[in-house]
């Protein structure tokens, strides 16, 4: 069998006019144009758009660049006092409360002191009526007189025995029962003068009158009411109000310290101020500690006395104590604001002579009047950085600006690291002023020199 042949088969292209371009290659020299045109456009909006190379935008932020010092405020650590005190939450108390009742029965006849009056001991503050007492009284006397006249009449008949019966001219017995009927007349007569002194004594309590000196409450009774000894209800209060009391708790834990100062003789401040520790109220002595702790809330009870000149302090009002137990001397201190708070703990910028700043750990005590005491890694000779705290770190320059400038660019911010606001603490420690948690205005650290 032969193999087929077939045929060879003929592509028909269509025909191209002689002298043109391959259709392929029509558009590729506009394509290269406009991407050369999109580059150029491209390069000279980035170069126009692009801002000026600074400092701050160098590889490391320009903390270390030519940026120029940091302007920041420096205070220098010293030496001071400084104060421990324990917290706690009082009440104040009159030092004496009383309710002035009647001793008589009578009708009120008149109060002649306003509530709200200060009164003194011994004034005259509500009156009974004494009519039925300076009868009593009368009557009392009439007795005593008869008796006086029985009894003089009595000796004289004892008189006459006694000489009868030396002439035998009368019984004995006779002169005996006279001495007893002279004696019965002297006991009527103590009788009657005891009746005339407890008449005398009702007229007194007829003139009610205060029994210590105080500020008198509301009236509880009003004049033409019938009062009796016996009432219960009274008629006014008075509280004590100079010297004026003031009751605290602090923790049990914390009732040690304050034992051992009290048995060594120490009298111990005690400082009261504001609900919201604005003010300060006044300021008195600690008097007593209770002599249980109350297991509900582990505190302990203690009392303070107030001298209270101002009438500050008023019964029943919520007060917060500040107790000072101790005073530390010669301490190291430093403004509470340049103790900052970073990853490894706290620390300090110190400033060197070079201008340029350290990051100084160190190992921060008790902060009282935004003071801080400082336990380890600062001396009394260092200057440390208060304000300006957010642009540093370990190694920039630093320029000095007087105290109370404002920073240039600072944000007034805390920075990361807990960078205090502008002006936080002055180089100096203020004495008297409110202290940084809002506490009211008490004794400060007391700057001492370095021996």
């Amino acid at each position: 069998m032969s193999a087929s042949t077939h045929p060879p088969v003929t592509t028909v292209r269509p025909s191209t006019p002689a002298g043109s371009p391959p259709q392929k290659k029509k558009h590729t020299g506009w394509v290269w144009l406009l991407v050369a045109l999109a580059i150029g456009g491209l390069a000279y909006y980035m170069h126009v758009s692009a801002p000026a190379p600074t400092a701050s935008t160098g590889k490391k932020g320009g903390k270390k660049g030519g940026g120029g010092d940091v302007p920041v405020s420096v205070a220098k650590a010293r030496r001071g006092s400084v104060p421990i005190y324990l917290d706690g939450l009082g009440t104040v108390s009159a030092y004496y409360t009383v309710l002035v009742r009647s001793r008589v029965d009578g009708q009120l006849m008149s109060v002649p002191v306003n509530e709200g009056d200060m009164v003194k001991e011994g004034q005259v503050i509500a009156e009974i009526d004494p009519r039925p007492y300076q009868v009593m009284l009368e009557q009392a006397e009439g007795n005593m007189a008869r008796d006086e006249a029985l009894l003089a009449n009595a000796k004289v008949d004892l008189e006459r025995y006694t000489t009868l019966l030396s002439t035998d001219s009368i019984p004995k017995q006779q002169l005996d029962t006279q001495k007893a009927l002279v004696a019965q007349y002297e006991g009527n007569i103590k009788t009657d003068q005891a009746a005339v002194d407890n008449a005398k004594l009702q007229l007194v309590y007829a003139h009610i009158t205060a029994p210590i000196t105080g500020r008198i409450g509301l009236r509880l009774v009003d004049p033409g009411n019938i009062v009796h000894a016996a009432d219960t209800t009274g008629l006014l209060l008075i509280t004590q109000l100079q010297p004026i009391a003031v009751l605290f708790t602090i923790p049990e834990d914390s009732l040690p310290q304050v034992l051992q100062k009290l048995r060594a003789g120490a009298s111990l401040q005690v400082d009261a101020y504001n609900r919201d520790k604005t003010e300060k109220l006044g300021t008195g002595k600690l008097s007593t500690v209770d002599n249980t702790i109350d297991p509900t809330t582990g505190t302990s009870k203690l009392k303070a006395i107030f001298e209270n000149a101002n009438n500050a302090l008023f019964p029943n009002q919520f007060v917060n104590i500040r107790l000072l137990v101790d005073t530390l001397s010669n301490q190291v201190v430093v403004p509470e604001a340049a103790v900052q708070q970073g990853s490894n703990g706290p620390f300090v910028y110190t400033v060197g002579e070079d201008a340029k700043v350290k990051v100084q750990p160190v190992q921060p005590g008790v902060t009282e009047n935004n003071f801080t005491q400082i336990l380890s890694g600062v001396t009394d000779s260092d200057a440390v950085v208060t304000d300006g705290v957010d642009k540093l770190q370990n190694g920039s320059r630093v320029r000095i600006r007087e105290i109370g400038a404002a920073s240039k660019g600072a944000p007034g911010k805390r920075g990361k690291k807990g960078g205090a606001p502008p002006n936080a603490a002055p180089t100096e420690a203020p004495t008297g002023q409110a202290p940084a948690n809002g506490n009211a205005e008490h004794k400060g650290f007391k700057g001492k020199k370095k021996q």
